[in-house]
């Protein structure tokens, strides 16, 4: 008489069933999210040339401050939004509490939509939400929570201060040796290095916003 036969469960059938937790999506969007953010601040100028002190002279006018400021704005913009970032950062560092709400803001809105898979829904108390329901309340939660606390105010402030040192500096910094490579327009600002950033963010998020709607 054969011996019965003992049922033997495979592990490694039953961890590969089960949904990854770092999505491919939200790989790919890191990964492209930091070579863009590489790519920018190789583009960096030295420090050394934007705190030349004798470089410094106050403008005789109006007009010439302001083409100091778009001149040194093209040529220092990494630089600049660098210094925009740190002013930002301070500012959060010196209120966790602040920080704390805007990491939990993006977390939210990375794992409960963006990079969230379709095949799990989203169940909170027993009731689950469609992706319509879950976009709505985080629209009106980020709406609260910029617009409606000190988190928004404190944003504004910190770009504000931001902003005013890099024109004050870029209407004293005499711009007549600073040279544009050839390649790059003299009418480029410096948005258009977060410009480069954030399109490279959004074409990575985009196959997961797409696959929602």
């Amino acid at each position: 008489m054969a011996a019965p036969t003992i049922p033997i469960s495979n592990p490694q059938s039953q961890s590969q069933s089960q949904p990854p937790i770092a999505t491919p999506a939200f790989r790919a969007f890191i990964s492209r999210l930091s070579s863009s953010i590489r790519h920018g601040l190789s583009q960096c100028r030295p420090w050394s040339e934007l705190i030349d002190r004798n470089s410094m002279a106050r403008p005789d006018s109006l007009s010439e401050a302001a083409s100091r400021i778009r001149k040194n704005l093209s040529y220092f913009k990494v630089n600049y939004v660098t210094l925009l970032a740190i002013v930002l950062a301070f500012s959060l560092l010196s209120n966790p509490f602040s920080l704390f709400v805007l990491l939990c803001l993006l977390a939210a809105w990375m794992f409960l939509y963006l990079f969230r898979p379709l095949d799990q829904p989203l169940v909170v108390f027993g009731r689950t939400f469609s992706d319509r329901e879950t976009l709505g309340v985080l629209v009106v939660l980020t709406i609260v929570v910029v617009f409606l606390t000190s988190v928004g105010s404190l944003l504004i402030s910190a770009l504000m201060v931001g902003l005013a040192i890099v024109c004050a500096h870029g209407a004293f910094r005499v711009p007549e040796d600073l040279f544009l490579d050839d390649s790059e327009p003299a009418n480029v600002g410096f948005l258009s290095f977060l410009g480069g950033a954030a399109s490279s963010a959004a074409a990575a998020a985009a196959p997961a916003v797409a696959s929602r709607v």
